[in-house]
């Protein structure tokens, strides 16, 4: 067993701790094994009967993969680097073909790599503590882990603004979003789980999670849905990323700066990619994925993802040079290659069901 992770079987469940406490829990492609494993195992385990997944430490459940990793690996062996995306995108689509009750108790950051263990999860538990993002249009990469399928899935355009803002959602707003089922307050973390971890899950075990995490949810609001007209005005149809610039150009209330600042940050190449991932996106996730898997892996060829990491995590001067730096630099040609097959081939996603 990895020091980073621990999987065990604890009465009717099995639970999976990332154990990756320093690093923000963050995975990598080994952690990604080990959960594909287990749950290949505990699906066909009669004694199991649900699945929990959490973080160790109250900073974070997942702060995404590993990202120093894939840009030291990627800028000499890129399809070195593609192999923990084929590993992480075969699990997410494990997770999201799992028959059996799967709660994520995303207490601390979720963001990136942590969105994915738990995007497809039936009980997606936040706390105060919760925080929820998918930021990677600003490190030159693409929302991914079947983003292009649960994203659209929120309600009222709520999944372009996450896309393409990269805000971040704390724990009542997680609730208004779409991405939480439950929020509880994180002192009654320890708790709850106890609770559900002494249930024994005869009969519906589904339901039985359920009303214990009903019991214990926090239902107050957060100042998420004070925004939900503007968000719907604005993302519920987004026909493409220069038109949703001049609109928020034209909005003088203080949303539209709001966003157009979070926007500016991001790669243009990242933003016009998102923008065809969301809009093409197919009916089921693991095709989502796999078309995700593509640009994942073409973006690890070039230029945007490896400035990205350098401007955001290892010089932290908050200043990338895109490259192109504008969006009409970006050709409709250059975006379409970026969804052919990798060097590398695409993903391989026999074998789950």
């Amino acid at each position: 067993m990895s020091d980073d992770i621990h999987t065990e079987k604890q009465g009717a469940w099995g639970v999976i701790t990332l154990t990756r406490e320093k690093a923000l829990n963050s995975l990598t492609q080994s952690m990604c094994e080990v959960i594909d494993r287990a749950l290949i195992n505990w699906a066909a385990d009669d004694e199991v009967r649900a699945v929990l997944v959490e973080g160790e430490g109250e900073k974070a459940f997942c702060a995404g993969g590993d990202i120093r990793w894939l840009n030291d690996t990627g800028k000499d062996d890129p399809e070195l680097a593609a192999r923990f995306f084929r590993t992480e995108y075969r699990m997410n689509t494990r997770i999201a073909q799992f028959k059996k009750p799967y709660v994520a108790l995303m207490d601390g950051i979720c963001m990136g790599g942590g969105v994915g263990i738990s995007n497809q999860a039936s009980h997606r538990v936040a706390t105060g503590r919760t925080l929820w993002a998918m930021p990677e249009c600003g490190i030159g990469l693409i929302p991914d882990v079947g983003a292009s399928y649960f994203l659209p899935r929120l309600p009222s355009g709520m999944g372009n603004y996450l896309a393409y803002t990269g805000t971040r959602l704390k724990g009542a707003d997680c609730l208004t979003a779409g991405v939480a089922t439950h929020v509880i307050a994180e002192d009654t973390l320890p708790g709850v789980r106890n609770d559900l971890l002494s249930l024994d899950l005869a009969g519906d075990a589904g339901a039985t999670i359920s009303a214990i995490l009903d019991s214990a949810a926090n239902r107050r609001p957060g100042d998420l849905i004070e925004m939900l007209d503007m968000i719907y005005t604005y993302f519920e149809r987004v026909e493409s990323v220069p038109a949703l610039l001049r609109r928020l150009r034209d909005e003088h209330e203080g949303f539209g700066a709001h966003c157009l600042d979070r926007i500016a940050h991001g790669s243009p190449t990242s933003l016009l990619l998102t923008h065809e991932l969301l809009t093409g996106a197919p009916d089921d996730f693991a095709s989502c994925i796999a078309r995700e898997f593509n640009v994942t892996a073409n973006i690890l060829t070039g230029h945007d993802f490896y400035e990205g990491v350098r401007a955001q995590v290892i010089d932290k001067d908050r200043r990338p040079k895109w490259e192109p730096e504008k969006l009409s630099e970006v050709s409709e040609d250059v975006i379409k290659g970026y969804f052919e097959a990798p060097a590398g081939g695409p993903l391989d996603l026999s074998g789950i069901s």
